[in-house]
């Protein structure tokens, strides 16, 4: 096979920016030092450009996880330019395909499968995709927003805007342009670039699987605090319209927090969420075939199998029935037709559920 032509312009993109930013930035703190202003500049600037491609360009866009206001759209647009990742109509149609080709080398943009270098950075540096962009044809929808088209008319210029002309004007305004320009311009734009890119590829090696093993996406607490909060990718690539990645309180999802922060001020609505019957059942799926896994190499393992296969359909049995209850009381509450008997069969439902799930746990530990 032939291998594609490189892509020049991107190749000196990235080694222009990052050895200037090696060499550059540490220059600039050794002679002069930076200031406060720079430091904060750099960490906003960051969290802006970063935040408008997973909660914009990700969520919104390629997964339409949930409705946001124009100027908030907008604002993504900016920042999607910022971070300088291509336009949200380019970028949400490769991830489009992501999904629907995940892990698949022919089809997959950036296939985990073909290696770490490659889904970091590599599937950039060569025309592997050209022939793929003539009309957009799975982001039709795109095409309908507005803004989604005037940034990707006009997206040249607003890299220029937001990434020259925006810490430009910060140092102008804080008495040292060169500064700002070294710090919230070039050395952010490298550390955001390569944190989002960590969710292509280390977010695809490093981790564990709780909800599926079907591709290589894993779940990876460290990982999030690095990729604003999209390093819980196993999750995501099997509830890829839910607008949370990490789903309980104390995951790091600033993307999460700042959707939900959006819709308290009536800037975003239709919050996608999957129903949490389904997440337990993915994840009991997974802990049902670790567990045959563990056990197959034992002389019985027939039977430990079947009993285990049986305590899981058990399980799985009391977990619908609760969370259908919790359903039926969820709609009599919305219709003011709570009953004492209702309220009492979703208790022991719940109980039931609990108990089980207990005995779940401790059965799967025993083959651990």
């Amino acid at each position: 096979m032939k291998t594609p032509p490189i892509i020049w312009l991107n190749v000196s993109l990235f080694a222009i920016t990052f050895l200037s930013a090696v060499i550059l930035v540490p220059w600039r703190g050794i002679v002069h030092g930076y200031g406060a202003s720079e430091w904060i500049a750099f960490i906003v600037l960051a969290f802006a450009s970063g935040l408008s491609i997973t909660a914009g360009y990700h969520r919104l866009w390629s997964h339409k996880a949930y409705k946001a206001h124009p100027a908030v759209r907008f604002m993504y647009a900016l920042g999607g330019a910022l971070a300088l990742q291509n336009s949200a109509l380019h970028w949400a149609s490769d991830h489009r395909i992501h999904h629907k080709h995940v892990d698949d080398n022919d089809k997959d943009p950036y296939s985990a499968k073909m290696g770490f270098w490659y889904s970091h950075i590599g599937w950039m540096l060569r025309e592997y995709q050209s022939q793929r962009y003539h009309d957009y044809q799975n982001v039709r929808d795109l095409q309908n927003d507005r803004i989604v088209m005037w940034q990707h008319k006009h997206y040249l210029a607003l890299v220029l805007l937001m990434n020259i002309g925006l810490p430009a004007l910060l140092g102008w305004l804080n008495g040292d342009v060169l500064s700002m320009l070294l710090m919230a311009g070039l050395l952010r734009l490298v550390v955001v670039h390569h944190c989002t890119f960590f969710i292509n590829s280390l977010a695809h090696v490093w981790g564990s699987q709780p909800y599926t093993d079907k591709n290589t996406a894993r779940d990876n607490g460290f990982l999030a605090m690095l990729t604003y909060g999209e390093g819980y990718h196993n999750f995501h690539h099997i509830f890829e319209n839910d607008y949370r990645n990490g789903i309980k309180w104390w995951h790091y999802d600033p993307t999460k927090w700042l959707i939900k922060s959006l819709s308290w001020l009536g800037l975003a609505k239709d919050l996608r969420t999957s129903p949490q019957e389904r997440i337990e059942s993915a994840r009991l799926q997974m802990q049902l075939l670790r567990t045959k896994n563990k056990v197959v190499h034992l002389p019985n393992a027939d039977e430990i199998i079947e009993k285990v296969q049986a305590e899981y359909e058990l399980l799985k049995l009391h977990l619908m029935d609760y969370y259908q209850a919790k359903k039926t009381l969820l709609e009599a509450k919305r219709k003011q037709l709570v009953d004492q008997q209702l309220l009492q069969q979703v208790e022991e439902l719940k109980a039931r559920f609990l108990v089980q799930q207990k005995h779940w746990r401790s059965l799967t530990a025993t083959y651990s």
